[in-house]
C-alpha cells in the first residue's frame, strides 16, 4: 500500500510539471520571459501573433494574442 502511494505520489508529481514551459533558450532576446501551460508551440504563436495585431511584444494586443495561445510574461 505504502509502495503503491509514492509510486502515485511521483507519478502526479511529474504530470504537474510536465505542462509547464519557460521559454529560456530563444533565437530572439525579446523571447525571454514567456511561460506556458498547456500552450501552444512558443514560435508559432510569436509569429501568428505578430502577423495579426500588426504589433511587437510589449504591446497590450500582442500580450493578449499570445495568452489566447497560452503564453504569459513575467
Amino acid at each position: 500500500m505504502k509502495k503503491r502511494l509514492l509510486i502515485l505520489a511521483a507519478l502526479s508529481a511529474a504530470l504537474m510539471t510536465s505542462a509547464c514551459v519557460t521559454v529560456i533558450d530563444a533565437g530572439d532576446d525579446h523571447d525571454f520571459g514567456w511561460h506556458g501551460e498547456n500552450a501552444q508551440p512558443f514560435d508559432a504563436s510569436r509569429d501568428a501573433c505578430r502577423a495579426s495585431t500588426g504589433k511587437g511584444q510589449h504591446s497590450d494586443e500582442f500580450r493578449a494574442c499570445m495568452a489566447a495561445k497560452g503564453w504569459t510574461r513575467s
